[in-house]
């Protein structure tokens, strides 16, 4: 068998070769992306990270060149979450994005869903926190948390949400627990607005912003479960002002599996980015309340991790 040396190789023949593969990286570099994007949103059409992951994928198209589509893939608050399965599933090139609230990749992997287990995702970033609020009617005769907490020693107060398994509920129970009250009962709704309040049905609601809205002036925000302040409605605290160990809030960003190339991400977060600080994006927090930002994939990462930890803390308080 004959070997060469690379000693005697010609000079020439390494030069163009090292030539051929600068070129060959920055080709691939190039070519991404060269067919349609599709953005998985794990949810009915028509919510905040639907409208703004819309905003994204339009974006997106505008500026590579390629389709970029959402494709709504519902599947329950408390998984098995197939959208974020096919993304899971889906090869690590950048074509099948993930926009997630923290549930997926929070809890997918630590509530025996197999396909999302070990931890699949990394994100790219966050970018949306829902304005969840706790609420109660005007004439209640509490207008703070404090208040609320020394009425119900002797009062039963209904609970209105939207599941047990969403994350502003489950701080809304630890809450309860750390300020030493109970609630009366409580119930999951399809819809939590001005009505529910009005007709009685509840006393207190976790809840939208957007939804009580109309009756803002009728209503008392109590606290918002958010991880600052909503614009909208000021003088309302954040749950960590109350309880810094509940410092957490319902968020949505993009994420990729894990195996996808840095060069691939920074494409797609530079459009994400671009996008949610758009005057059209801001338009949607300033309407709804919702907070609309770009948090690093570095500071998401670490929120993420943060928030498992929080997560355990609360699972554990209410055992």
């Amino acid at each position: 068998m004959r070997v060469t040396s690379i000693f005697k190789t010609p000079l020439a023949t390494i030069g163009a070769a090292a030539a051929g593969a600068v070129l060959a990286a920055g080709a691939a570099l190039a070519d991404y992306p060269e067919k349609p994007v599709n953005f998985i949103v794990p949810w009915p059409p028509g919510d905040l990270e639907d409208v703004l992951t819309r905003m994204i994928a339009e974006d997106f198209q505008a500026k590579y060149g390629v389709a970029a589509a959402v494709v709504n893939k519902p599947g329950g608050g408390g998984g098995p979450f197939p959208g974020a399965i096919e993304v899971a599933n889906a090869p690590a090139d950048g074509y099948t994005v993930g926009s997630f609230v923290i549930g997926v990749p929070v809890m997918g992997h630590q509530i025996d869903i197999p396909p999302l287990t070990p931890a699949k995702f990394d994100p790219l970033g966050i970018f949306l926190t829902y304005p969840f609020v706790i609420a109660t009617s005007g004439d209640a005769p509490y207008s703070s948390m404090a208040e609320l907490a020394a009425y119900a020693q002797d009062n039963d107060v209904v609970l209105g949400h939207f599941g047990d398994v969403l994350t502003p509920t489950q701080v809304t129970k630890a809450y309860a627990k750390s300020a030493g009250f109970e609630w009366g009962s409580d119930a999951a709704f399809d819809a939590l607005d001005c009505n529910t309040l009005a007709s009685g049905d509840a006393d207190v609601i976790n809840t939208t912003l957007q939804l009580i809205l109309p009756c803002l002036d009728q209503v008392k925000v109590l606290v918002s479960i958010t991880d600052q302040r909503i614009p909208l409605v000021p003088d309302a605290p954040a749950i960590a002002e109350l309880e810094p160990d509940l410092n957490i809030a319902l968020w949505n960003g993009l994420f990729v599996t894990k195996d996808t190339p840095q060069d691939v991400r920074d494409k797609i977060i530079a459009v994400a980015q671009e996008t949610v600080n758009s005057e059209r994006a801001q338009a949607v927090a300033a309407e709804t309340g919702a907070l609309v930002y770009w948090q690093s994939a570095e500071d998401s990462a670490a929120r993420v991790a943060n928030d498992i930890d929080t997560m355990a803390r609360i699972g554990a308080a209410l055992e």
